[in-house]
């Protein structure tokens, strides 16, 4: 990770800083968790799995902290690049954290050794998540599985859609972090792009209206964005699918699909920019991009 900046002043003795990766398998509840430690919106949620792609960052800030959390796409094996693409960001997340977050959901009886390999031995916090969903007692066989597997600094059991202990979760992050000034200014909430997080909303949208593979295929890119004076910001986005079959369900008979998801990724992004937007939609075709090195890599995706 860079230095934190040295542009910081008038900061309490003893203020920390520092990076907290949140891993685990695919619809844990990391995106709803950070999310919630943010006070802000940040990475896309949906009950399907394999929602984040991507690494998102997610700043908290107080007078006397900085944490910075990375939401990390669950933990599966790869299929696609595009999948080892995601499984890279995995380990680079877990590799630049000064703490883990391994999430577990509580309803689930049996410990994920598979996930719990990324861990290796980086200082770890253990929580499960959706604890609002079983009695606490439920969870103990668990828990005292986990610990036959290894050593975890905490224990959190959390529900992130209750609120319940993740304001003692950011307590305990907190105290385990380095001294140092922050990394970023304290008003900022991410170093994301505008752009990164409209193509997430639309992509989120996709998600929530089609089912089977269709989410799965998709790749929403910003082809443009212009902020306009007095009249709506312009948005182009490009929605590139994996067959020519899945164009015309994401488009719909005569269009009225495509038209739904605009309009329901518009007030959205309109809510999230504080600005009216014209969002304009269009459909492609680029047949196994999940497997082509040239298309990840121009849509971001490393490795």
């Amino acid at each position: 990770m860079d230095a934190p900046s040295p542009f910081f002043e008038d900061l309490p003795d003893g203020h920390k800083s520092g990076y907290v990766a949140l891993i685990g398998k695919p619809n844990v509840g990391k995106s709803t968790l950070m999310n919630a430690m943010v006070g802000q919106k940040l990475s896309i949620v949906t009950r399907k799995p394999q929602t984040t792609r991507n690494r998102v960052i997610g700043i908290h800030s107080r007078e006397d902290h900085q944490v910075i959390f990375l939401d990390t796409p669950g933990i599966i094996k790869p299929q696609y690049r595009l999948h080892k693409a995601m499984m890279g960001q995995v380990e680079d997340a877990v590799r630049d954290a000064d703490l883990l977050l391994f999430l577990h959901d509580a309803t689930k009886g049996t410990p994920d050794t598979f996930s719990l390999k990324q861990a290796g031995d980086r200082p770890a916090f253990l929580v499960l998540t959706k604890m609002d969903l079983i009695p606490n007692e439920q969870a103990l066989p668990l828990v005292e599985s986990y610990m036959e597997l290894r050593g975890f600094d905490e224990i959190v059991p959390t529900s992130a859609v209750k609120g319940t202990n993740v304001d003692t979760l950011l307590d305990l992050i907190v105290d385990r972090l380095p001294e140092g000034p922050p990394f970023y200014p304290k008003e900022m909430v991410s170093e994301h792009p505008e752009r990164f997080f409209v193509a997430e909303i639309i992509r989120e949208k996709v998600f929530q209206q089609y089912h089977e593979e269709i989410p799965y295929s998709v790749q929403v890119n910003i082809v443009e964005y212009e902020e306009r004076t007095n009249e709506k910001d312009f948005i182009d986005a490009e929605i590139v699918v994996n067959r020519k079959s899945h164009k015309g369900i994401l488009i719909g008979k005569g269009g009225r699909a495509l038209k739904r998801l605009g309009m329901s990724a518009r007030k959205d992004i309109e809510q999230f920019v504080q600005s009216d937007v014209y969002l304009q939609l269009h459909v492609k075709v680029r047949k196994d991009w999940r497997d082509q090195e040239s298309y990840l890599k121009s849509y971001g995706y490393r490795g």
